[in-house]
């Protein structure tokens, strides 16, 4: 079977920012679960609430899959390949991130989750060829600081300890399974890499909770959901999982898993704007952040005539 390639040229602008846009959507669609998930966990687990996500969000995905690309592009989709891509990346990388969240604290999670680029560029280097140019460090460096500012992280605070092990192999999981998504699957659609991934990670999170229940461990209690709590439960896996991961996987196609990592970081200004909308007060410190993000968002891809570009990822692995 031949490759999928794109041109090795820089990406116009209009492309350029509708690859942004794309990404921008995915990110913002992924900050409406936050606000949603501190409503169910109040009577959910985490693990329990983890697994009804994502088996609600390939319930979604997978009709629109078979509807849009057809049965037999679904049947013969590469599925060893896209399930092994998905519990190793997504589904080791929730449960990781999972056992962060318990082990520290949220200021402490929110600072490993910020350091997701470093891990995605590190990839792009070691394996797309991609070159540290000045424009890209620099641009790197402002995302970073605008997501500790997002995030409202104090660096004198939040308690690390071993954890940071931990979230930072969350960091390399998520970075690379969005990677080999696109890359190790180039002949499926966007659509078709998300829900083929998503439904390996589906495998993983209800083995880990059948494990949790089995072994009579604390996170899989669950609660009946009225209209409100189903409003909640499907914001956070139809919009926050299902529609942001079809976006994300676009996104990290046309832009490369470390641009697009960058966006990232400002989940935590959308969610303020979310939670503004609702009557929550407005923070200069998450603005500052946010605007600190898209500069270095737009830094970092400002190329020269001489940068070289890193591998299509279309091509292949």
């Amino acid at each position: 079977m031949s490759k999928i390639t794109t041109s090795n040229t820089p990406v116009g602008t209009d492309r350029a920012l509708h690859s942004n846009v794309i990404c921008i959507t995915a990110i913002a669609l992924f900050a409406t679960g936050f606000p949603a998930a501190d409503v169910l966990l109040k009577t959910w687990g985490p693990i329990s609430l983890i697994t009804a996500r994502i088996v609600l969000a390939c319930a979604l995905m997978l009709p629109l899959w078979l509807i849009i690309d057809g049965p037999m592009r679904v049947i013969n989709a590469p599925w060893s390949r896209a399930l092994a891509i998905g519990a190793l990346g997504f589904g080791t990388g929730t449960i990781l991130l999972l056992v962060v969240q318990d082990m520290t604290d949220p200021v402490s999670a929110a600072l490993i989750a910020a350091t997701m680029p470093i891990s995605a560029v590190v990839l792009e280097i070691m394996f797309d060829g991609r070159k540290l140019t000045l424009n890209f460090a620099g641009g790197a460096i402002l995302v970073l600081i605008g997501g500790f500012l997002a995030a409202g992280a104090d660096l004198r605070g939040g308690t690390f300890g071993s954890a940071i092990v931990l979230g930072s192999t969350a960091s390399v999981m998520f970075a690379w399974g969005s990677r080999k998504t696109v890359k190790g699957l180039p002949e499926m659609t966007s659509l078709g890499q998300a829900t083929s991934t998503f439904i390996g990670a589906m495998i993983f999170c209800v083995a880990t909770f059948a494990l949790f229940k089995f072994m009579g461990w604390e996170g899989t209690q669950s609660a009946q959901l009225g209209l409100w709590g189903w409003s909640m439960m499907l914001t956070y896996a139809w919009g926050a999982m299902a529609l942001s991961q079809a976006f994300w996987i676009l996104g990290v196609s046309r832009l490369g898993i470390g641009i697009a990592s960058f966006h990232l970081n400002a989940a935590p200004f959308y969610v303020m704007l979310i939670l503004l909308v609702a009557g929550g007060g407005w923070d200069w410190g998450r603005a500052l952040g946010a605007a600190l993000l898209a500069l270095g968002v737009v830094l970092a891809q400002k190329k020269r005539a001489t940068e070289r570009q890193p591998e299509p990822l279309g091509a292949g692995s």
